[in-house]
């Protein structure tokens, strides 16, 4: 009896949130055992969570979360201390854009038992030139701030054991802002199993991307001090 907590962060999605619901909704449904989709709305400026609520009257198995803006990955560790306080035994991420493919899902479920993690490697993705250059350039942070090799280190299409995911979460900061980075490094850095499969990465499906070039800098400027600090802790918890 596997249940699955499929846990998705929102920010001003109000263009494309039915869809998504619409998408990933069916899922949890075909997986039963007490499966929810969860969708966490950090603080959006729009209809987002309104829309999410009508939305759940009639998808009794889809949770609809509100809190205030922490940005995209702090949201991202409030679903997945969420997801496992209610029990989940399987824990899966992605984002709210409609860039991922719910039907590409089932082939990561069958693989569940065998690896600690399956994450998609985004192959021949159609988001942007400066999206493609952060993955690269966050591959060559990780490699060179911890001395692991990460396929795809924040790829938003990620299904996790609970157990494993529990542990791992210790060990990264509270609110930090790339906490699926960190994740796929202290899975590496355990030597834990861990699976990537290539996925189809869509542009987005609607709405405008919250994040630029400018945040982008900033945010990575932050993340190589972060980082640092991260693995002195790594060595010494590992």
């Amino acid at each position: 009896m596997d249940k699955l907590y499929i846990v998705i962060p929102a920010y001003n999605e109000e263009e494309n949130i039915e869809a998504v619901v619409n998408d990933w909704y069916p899922v949890v449904e075909r997986i039963g055992n007490g499966s929810r989709l969860v969708i966490i709305d950090d603080g959006s400026k729009d209809s987002t969570y309104a829309k999410m609520q009508e939305l759940a009257k009639t998808r009794p198995a889809f949770e609809p979360v509100t809190k205030a803006n922490q940005g995209h990955g702090a949201t991202v560790l409030y679903g997945y201390y969420y997801a496992l306080k209610a029990g989940a035994d399987y824990v899966f991420q992605t984002d709210s854009d409609g860039q991922t493919l719910p039907e590409e899902f089932m082939p990561f479920w069958e693989l569940r038992e065998q690896y600690a993690m399956v994450i998609g490697h985004r192959k021949g993705r159609q988001d942007g030139f400066s999206r493609v250059f952060v993955t690269k350039t966050l591959k060559l942070v990780c490699k060179l701030c911890f001395h692991v090799n990460v396929t795809d280190a924040n790829t938003p299409f990620r299904l996790m054991q609970a157990a494993p995911l529990k542990e791992n979460l210790k060990l990264v900061p509270e609110n930090f802002n790339l906490s699926n980075v960190v994740l796929s490094v202290i899975y590496a850095r355990k030597n834990q199993p861990v699976k990537y499969m290539p996925i189809t990465f869509r542009p987005r499906q609607g709405g405008v991307n919250s994040i630029n070039l400018k945040k982008i800098f900033k945010i990575g400027k932050q993340a190589f001090k972060d980082f640092r600090t991260i693995n002195k802790c790594l060595k010494n918890a590992i």
